[in-house]
């Protein structure tokens, strides 16, 4: 105010205009600004600010009602709400068929929003003089026809106990606040603002949108902010997301007073970057003041009432509301609004000493046929549209598209009140006159089913039942260099069913302070590939991340549990999703396999050979000692016991599955029954060759050959009875090798293998005990020691064989089985015959002396 009167003193005064009159002008204040009408509406709007000390104020007010007023803080802003009031009236005065035989007049009173000045206004509107005298009306016929107030809900409260006393309507414009829907309570009370049921489900929703998880919350400590913080509480619980921090903001009625601001500090040291600010004005204003001391850089700010008053203080680039939230119930455009701001002047109202005070606080100026007459000349581009600075009288706010509303809803029960009593024949019986005098009692009933659809397209309905849930605009709070504080819409929320999405957001709004959209979680989000595990004793948003398990994946963030892959796939390196495994078995074209089937037919070919060797010295000793048909027996039988292991090698079908296990076991148990019976045929040679005893005739009949045949035909038994009850065939093996399908052959009847198995075992286990215990026989050639040794080399390897065997996978597993059928074989062939071999060919001398001694031991 000085720094105006400053300037007004420095510019050029004109003639007519005395520095006496424009400073009687800056300091003309008058409780209330009138004109009158058929019916008079009154409206309370914050305006001004008186900044007493309280106990003093409260002193005075009690010895003597306050007659000078001298305000210290004005909220321009603030005076839209007058002008959208204004705006209502004048259209209705000029609609011919809402009221069309009365007119409407208005009667605007400041609302201090302070304890010992908040009924002041009250006992002024009720005396009706400009001094307040309690319980006395010097008003000989009372034109008011309701009331609107309320930017708080205690200020509506505190002034709606007193009009309850005279049943007068008052419908406010502030937040809906359940507390004044108490009928018990305020039967006379209306609130034109929407439920706000369905706000904790938009804030949800905008914190989903954004993926914030980890929120600090600041509520007004009372019966509305715990109302609040239950229904968000609930929505953050079903969908994942966690309370950092619950501060309870003192409650002031005090606008501006002092409070505890002392909360502040600790955002700086919360780990949440998205704070929810929900609670009444006074709270509010706290809240902005304290953001000016305790500056939270990189913090969103989440708004959920009077914006306009909390965006009041935005007077700088680095205030902490900016690129904040707002929430506010959704609003149509009014038609001519726009425009009659554009163009309105103090000239319009020469009795409200409010605008011209505005006129000049923006202009310094004052037009012709103001309060205050001219003062300089105004420039000719004039405007509310051209003002620049924290004032923004252009957008609409919430309060004001509310007051534009209630005036309208009083204006449409007035015109159903007056078609209901023309109707009535005996109208005069309610003691009323239609157009003059209006008994407020019978407003009542009209205003609880009132409904009406309002230029903006809207429908209005003050009725309890009758109100819905708010559809919700979402503004991004901006601030530029000069101090001009905006509101971007930058979404809605259209209330559906809990499961439907009905936040739509259009773009955000960033800045210096927000290069990217923050994130506020209580943990990094888990990669595709891990899960999450809580941790003990914090929130479920605060967890570890975690490798997911062999076989699992997990392809989206976060995930809460790794899904397996199917049997014919497996994860990859990431285990971000599965990749269908690799067919794989012991091929031919496997070098592994080349190898060992080039090996099997080596072998088989040199037992051949072998064989060959032998037949063609059929007759020399080393050939006929211990039998020859027996050795002709072995070699055929270990020539079979080398190819049997080609059947292992190449894809496995139904034929070879059957092929590998009974040949297997068929061949070696010839194989190992051939030694057997050369064993034997050693202890008989070398134990009963007395003459005349009875076992030396079964050497001579050749009894060790039935060996042969009777320990095959078990054998045969059980390989017979295997595939006839579960024979082998061809299966897949998915689990051994995470990338791999194994093709195998199963064994099928898991008890006819281990039968057959075990008795081939037990049969190469008795041959070895037979042959070591004739290891020590004299002989020639050592045939008892080398029997003895090729079993054991027999038993060594398949002993080793079982566990190389179980610890390996795949086709290696495979490979390892025919590796042990080759050396087992490979060990009968080479300790057997590879040193008799030797000799015939090589030592042939040594077979001519054998046989000399032979001779002579006849």
């Amino acid at each position: 105010m000085v720094f105006f009167l400053v300037l007004l003193f420095l510019l050029p005064q004109p003639v007519h205009t005395s520095w006496v009159e424009i400073q009687n002008c800056l300091q003309y204040l008058r409780p209330a600004v009138y004109r009158d009408g058929d019916l008079v509406l009154s409206g309370f709007f914050p305006l001004y600010y008186m900044n007493q000390d309280a106990d003093l104020s409260r002193i005075s007010f009690l010895l003597q009602p306050k007659t000078e007023v001298r305000a210290t803080s004005w909220f321009w802003k603030n005076y839209q709400y007058v002008l959208a009031f204004y705006f209502a009236i004048e259209e209705i005065n000029k609609d011919s068929h809402l009221l069309p035989n009365l007119t409407l007049g208005f009667h605007v009173y400041n609302a201090f929003s302070s304890d010992q000045f908040t009924l002041w206004s009250t006992l002024l509107w009720l005396s009706g003089k400009m001094q307040t005298l309690p319980n006395y009306n010097c008003q000989t016929q009372s034109k008011s026809a309701a009331i609107i107030a309320g930017t708080m809900s205690a200020f509506s409260a505190e002034i709606g106990t007193l009009l309850e006393l005279y049943r007068t309507p008052q419908v406010t414009y502030g937040p809906f606040d359940p507390m004044l829907s108490d009928k018990d309570q305020f039967p006379s009370l209306y609130q034109m603002a929407p439920k706000d049921s369905s706000l904790a489900h938009a804030m949800v929703s905008l914190l989903l949108h954004f993926g914030w998880t980890w929120v600090a919350l600041f509520l007004s400590d009372d019966l509305k902010g715990e109302q609040f913080l239950r229904d968000l509480k609930a929505e953050m619980v079903k969908n994942g997301i966690c309370v950092a921090l619950t501060e309870k903001l003192p409650v002031t009625k005090i606008m501006y007073g002092t409070g505890d601001i002392t909360f502040m500090s600790r955002i700086r040291v919360s780990s949440a970057n998205v704070h929810i600010l929900h609670g009444e004005a006074g709270s509010l204003v706290t809240v902005d003041m304290a953001a000016d001391f305790f500056l939270t850089t990189g913090k969103v700010w989440i708004m959920a009432a009077k914006q306009e008053i909390v965006l009041h203080e935005m007077n700088h680039m680095l205030h902490s509301f900016h690129g904040g939230f707002s929430f506010s119930p959704h609003k149509g455009e009014i038609p001519g609004f726009r425009h009659f701001l554009q163009t309105v002047t103090p000239s319009r109202y020469p009795e409200d000493f409010y605008f011209t005070k505005l006129w000049l606080h923006l202009f310094h100026c004052s037009p012709a046929g103001s309060l205050c007459g001219q003062i300089y000349n105004c420039p000719p581009n004039a405007s509310f549209e051209f003002v620049s600075g924290v004032i923004d009288m252009m957008t609409l706010t919430d309060s004001s598209y509310f007051i534009y509303n209630a005036v309208y809803a009083v204006a449409h029960v007035l015109h159903n009140m007056l078609d209901f009593l023309v109707h009535m024949v005996f109208h005069l019986s309610f003691g009323c006159t239609p157009h003059v005098q209006l008994c407020l009692l019978q407003l009542h009933p009209f205003l609880k089913n009132v409904r009406f659809t309002n230029s903006a397209g809207d429908h209005i309905s003050l009725g309890e039942k009758s109100s819905q849930m708010a559809q919700y605009d979402i503004h991004n709070a901006v601030n530029f260099p000069a101090g001009l504080g905006l509101l971007v819409k930058v979404g809605e929320f259209v209330p559906r069913s809990p499961l439907g999405q009905g936040l739509v957001m259009c773009r955000i709004v960033t800045g210096a302070l927000f290069p990217q959209t923050p994130r506020s979680v209580c943990s990094q989000s888990c990669r595709p590939g891990f899960r999450k595990i809580p941790q003990e004793g914090r929130p479920v948003c605060c967890f570890a991340c975690v490798f997911c398990p062999e076989g699992h994946i997990s392809n989206q963030t976060d995930a809460e549990r790794c899904v397996q892959c199917p049997a014919h796939e497996h994860p990859n390196s990431e285990r971000t999703h599965c990749i269908p495994k690799v067919v794989t078995f012991l091929a031919y074209e496997d070098p592994l396999g080349m190898t060992l089937a080039c090996t099997a037919l080596c072998f088989s070919a040199f037992t051949a050979a072998v064989l060959g060797v032998f037949v063609k010295h059929r007759d020399t000793p080393i050939v006929k000692a211990n039998n020859r048909a027996l050795s002709y027996i072995l070699l055929i039988s270990l020539t079979f016991c080398f190819l049997c292991s080609l059947p292992f090698i190449g894809r496995p079908s139904t034929a070879t599955c059957i092929l590998q296990e009974t040949t297997f076991g068929l061949v070696f148990t010839v194989a190992v029954s051939t030694v057997l019976a050369k064993t034997v045929t050693v202890i008989l040679a070398f134990k009963v060759t007395a003459p005349g005893r009875r076992m030396r005739q079964w050497l001579v009949s050749g009894a060790p050959n039935f060996i042969i045949p009777s320990c095959s035909l078990i054998q045969l038994t059980l390989c017979a009875v295997w595939l006839g009850t579960s024979p082998p065939f061809v299966d897949t093996d998915t689990h051994s090798d995470h990338g791999c399908i194994i093709i195998t052959c199963n064994m099928g009847s898991v008890t006819a293998f281990y039968c057959a198995l075990g008795y081939l075992g037990s049969l190469a286990l008795g041959t070895f005990t037979v042959a070591f215990l004739a290891r020590n026989l004299p002989d020639t050639f050592n045939e008892a020691k080398v029997l003895t040794f090729s079993m054991l080399v027999f038993c060594s390897v398949w002993l080793t064989f079982l566990p190389v065997y179980h610890s390996t996978k795949g086709k290696v597993m495979v490979a390892v089985e025919v590796f042990s059928i080759l050396a087992s074989s490979a060990g009968l062939l080479g300790c057997i015959f590879v040193p008799k071999c030797y000799v015939v060919l090589l030592r042939p001398h040594r077979t001519h002396a054998v046989k000399m001694t032979i001779k002579k031991k006849s």
